[in-house]
């Protein structure tokens, strides 16, 4: 069962569900937008995105943020994914993440974008 990210409840009152795609999209926003330290049974899950946010924009910013995401998909999730690029770009005071990866179980090629 693949419980939806953030959690909440389907129209009969039940945890919500969601389709694999879906779910391992969600599983790379938790991972993102976790930091380091914060879950208690897992403390280093996580890889400090939200810390870049304040940093100010920089070549040397965004290599070292692409380094930490990488870094925590291969680390957290290369079980169900293959990550195939990870791009940063600043735009103004916009933190853009773009993952292209591909999954493992039907070889699928896949784009997500998460902008702070």
């Amino acid at each position: 069962m693949n419980v939806k990210y953030p959690y909440q409840f389907n129209s009969l009152g039940k945890t919500a569900t969601s389709e694999d795609d879906l779910h391992i999209q969600d599983m790379i926003y938790q991972l993102l937008f976790t930091s380091p330290g914060e879950r208690v049974n897992r403390p280093n899950f996580g890889c400090g995105l939200l810390q870049a946010v304040f940093e100010p924009n920089s070549n040397e910013m965004a290599a070292t943020t692409q380094y930490l995401v990488q870094g925590g998909l291969n680390q957290w999730l290369s079980h169900l994914i293959q990550v195939n690029e990870v791009s940063i770009n600043t735009i103004e005071s916009t933190l853009e993440v773009k993952v292209n990866y591909t999954l493992l179980r039907n070889k699928e090629n896949q784009t997500v974008v998460f902008q702070k």
